[in-house]
């Protein structure tokens, strides 16, 4: 398979599920397997970059709120992002001083893709008729700091899977819990991007020197076109929708994936 066409494949897959509870992470490793082909952390990290600018604009209204910090309720939201951010940065430096690296098997990811559809559509039942809080509180913002951290250590959880459902079930609507995912992942991601590429450029380890970044640009700019699609989509969408049909997809791919692997192991 041609180059260009593996960064294509590898940049949609990004752009399509960064921000779509299903698992960037977990279905980035799944489709470097099938393509057999592993991306360096560097491309990876630029990709997710990529994503997260492009949904910037959708985003325009509630920066532009954010940027009017004298007022009461802005400084509330900040304080709340940053509280999430702070949680997320500090277990990430913990687990980075640990040397914890994430698992490259598609047990894992096919475990929690599993795991994760599971709890989403037990947790839409159990809300089923229930109006949650459009305003997100302290809980919750604590809460999706913790959740960040559970992605991160788990392939196939996914960040914003697990912050939403967190703020799910301690009470918020289902579009304050997306949109306050977002917003505290595009905080986390973006920190998170720029400093593994300062550390990528500045300290370059083995194979970083010969990136192609002619193809690093093209996985680049379709992550980004394709994201900003998917999340417009899915603000929409989470306004008259429950999480429900991801979490029958997440069951769906995880036990493929299950079934695949059994199915290696046997011949």
């Amino acid at each position: 398979m041609p180059l260009w066409l593996i960064a294509v494949i590898l940049g949609f897959v990004e752009g399509l599920t960064e921000f779509i509870p299903v698992s960037s992470t977990g279905h980035l490793l799944i489709a470097e397997h099938f393509l057999k082909h592993e991306a360096s952390d560097l491309f990876n990290v630029v990709i997710q970059a990529g994503a997260v600018l492009a949904v910037l604009p959708l985003f325009k209204e509630r920066i532009a709120m954010l940027a009017r910090w004298r007022e009461p309720a802005s400084q509330a939201l900040l304080a709340k992002i940053g509280t999430a951010f702070f949680i997320t940065c500090v277990g990430g430096f913990i687990l980075e001083k640990k040397h914890f690296k994430l698992p490259e098997e598609v047990t894992p990811v096919a475990l929690a893709l599993l795991i994760g559809g599971v709890l989403f559509i037990a947790v839409e039942m159990l809300l089923r008729g229930r109006k949650g809080a459009v305003e997100i509180s302290w809980t919750v913002a604590l809460a999706i700091g913790f959740a960040q951290l559970i992605a991160a250590v788990f392939p196939g959880a996914s960040r914003s899977g697990s912050t939403i459902l967190f703020a799910l079930i301690l009470g918020a609507a289902r579009p304050a819990a997306t949109e306050f995912s977002f917003l505290v992942g595009i905080s986390t991601m973006l920190a998170a991007s720029g400093l593994k590429i300062f550390k990528a450029l500045h300290h370059p380890v083995a194979g970083a020197v010969s990136e192609d970044w002619a193809m690093l640009g093209l996985a680049f700019v379709v992550a980004a076109i394709v994201s900003f699609i998917a999340v417009k989509w899915l603000l929409r969408y989470v306004q008259s929708h429950t999480f429900i049909g991801f979490g029958i997809y997440r069951i769906a791919v995880g036990v493929l994936l299950l079934l695949f692997v059994h199915d290696a192991v046997a011949h």
